[in-house]
């Protein structure tokens, strides 16, 4: 945990910008896979991690704005659970840890909201992702299941997205504690991938690298020599030379900080020749767009200016033709780059998205597009200071993409169709950095991961 005052401030903040009744922030519980006693690592809340710090499940928190006061409800350990787990802390030694005074057992919760329900008062709460808060929600605010969504507090999500927005000096030195483990787990997948070698044996080491040193990965590892899929997390094939291999991969912190790094390498250690043009390109749109972040530059214009630069490279490759700017506009880079040049991070590696991705990367000035490719851009709005982000622009080799594109006669004064056919054995090429947005521009997070051409084969040449 951070020290109580970081949850106390944080905790006070919120109560500043949700001016009345009280916020429900509802703790997880541990998830069974395959029978009841057997359960998944426990992962809590983020949200509830925020403003109260406390990694142990079947806690609530709630806010009364109105009096200033916080609780925490959960019950303490009985003598089966010293038996199993250890001795454990007290709820009210716990809460003292961040900051919070009023303690009571779960089982009060649900009589404590209904007296402010009764009181006339609101109950603010947040989009439930599991299906065990639905149910709770059901129990404690007497909601039927089909109904919870229709009371969500709107005011309460966008007062959270503001505050998880804008990263502390704690929050910026976890991510870059996230960041270095993920160096070392790519520096050793690039080490690793050479002919004969399947996937998995890659993707578990890696796994185990972020294990080793701190938490788990932050998301289930995507590493493929198919990377024209782009959430691929698939570990059955084997490298074979002449190949790609795309490994997207990061870890969490002990504090639930991650990383979210992307690296491509030749199946070998040596690029070939279509390869490094394909690479130039994407590396090229990862560079400019990470140049040109800035406080009060809107998202959507990078990932624009990353999308030029792509349709310019493949422009001079003889893949597309015609006027730059305009095969932009129409989305004909799509077929190259389906998705968004990245997303907010922090203790979500997509920062905030069960509270809604238009909350948190869109605003009333900056509305997300309708158009195929660009409405996967999670952030749009205009960056600040503290925001942390992810770079990863990409070229991908869809063969069903294609077909169907080439089927409709789709953006042929912009796509060379004859040509970009001899690559739908090619697969897919990314690169993404994790960028904290400063004061006066930007800077990249962490120990930096190799990512030139020179730099990858020196890596894996060692």
């Amino acid at each position: 945990m951070f020290k109580k005052e970081v949850y106390t401030e944080r905790r006070n903040k919120l109560k500043k910008e949700v001016k009345s009744g009280l916020v429900l922030i509802l703790g997880n519980a541990e998830a069974s896979f395959n029978y009841p006693a057997n359960t998944y690592h426990f992962r809590q809340d983020s949200n509830f991690l925020y403003f109260f710090g406390l990694d142990h499940p079947d806690l609530a928190g709630v806010l009364d704005i109105d009096k200033n006061k916080d609780y925490i409800f959960g019950n303490d350990v009985d003598m089966d659970d010293i038996i199993w787990m250890g001795p454990q802390p007290l709820v009210k030694d716990r809460a003292a840890k961040a900051g919070v005074e009023n303690t009571a057992p779960f089982s009060r919760l649900g009589e404590f909201l209904n007296e402010a329900i009764k009181s006339g008062r609101k109950i603010h709460f947040l989009p439930p992702y599991r299906g065990e808060h639905l149910i709770l929600l059901n129990q404690l605010l007497g909601l039927s299941t089909d109904k919870v969504k229709d009371y969500i507090s709107e005011e309460l999500i966008k007062a959270i997205v503001k505050l998880r927005s804008v990263k502390d000096k704690y929050e910026i030195a976890e991510i870059e504690k996230a960041v270095d483990i993920a160096y070392e787990m790519h520096t050793t997948a690039m080490k690793m991938a050479m002919p004969g070698v399947v996937e998995r044996e890659i993707a578990g080491t890696i796994e185990g690298i972020s294990l080793a040193k701190g938490g788990p990965v932050s998301f289930p590892i995507i590493l493929s020599i198919n990377g024209q899929t782009l959430h691929n997390h698939y570990h059955g094939n084997t490298l074979v030379k002449g190949r790609m291999m795309i490994t997207d991969a990061g870890a969490e912190t002990t504090m639930h900080y991650a990383s979210d790094i992307t690296r491509t390498v030749p199946v070998g250690g040596k690029f070939n020749q279509r390869q490094k043009e394909i690479y130039e390109i994407v590396l090229a749109a990862n560079m400019k767009a990470i140049k040109a972040i800035k406080p009060g530059i809107p998202y959507k214009e990078i990932h624009l200016l990353a999308c030029k630069t792509i349709t310019s490279g493949l422009k001079e490759l003889g893949l597309m033709k015609g006027d730059i700017n305009e095969a932009v506009k129409q989305g004909a880079h799509a077929l190259f780059m389906p998705h968004g040049l990245g997303h907010m991070m922090g203790m979500d590696v997509h920062d905030m998205e069960g509270l809604g991705e238009n909350y948190v990367g869109y605003n009333k000035s900056t509305k997300r597009s309708d158009q195929f490719g660009t409405a996967f851009l999670r952030l749009g709005k205009k960056l600040q200071p503290g925001f942390v982000l992810t770079v990863e622009p990409g070229i991908y080799f869809i063969p069903e993409l294609f077909a169907q594109w080439k089927a409709e006669e789709k953006f042929t004064e912009f796509i060379n169709y004859g040509k970009v056919e001899t690559y739908l054995d090619f697969g897919g090429i990314r690169i993404e950095d994790d960028i904290l947005v400063t004061e006066t521009g930007h800077r990249v997070l962490g120990k930096p991961i190799p990512k030139t051409i020179a730099e990858v084969e020196e890596i894996m040449g060692g």
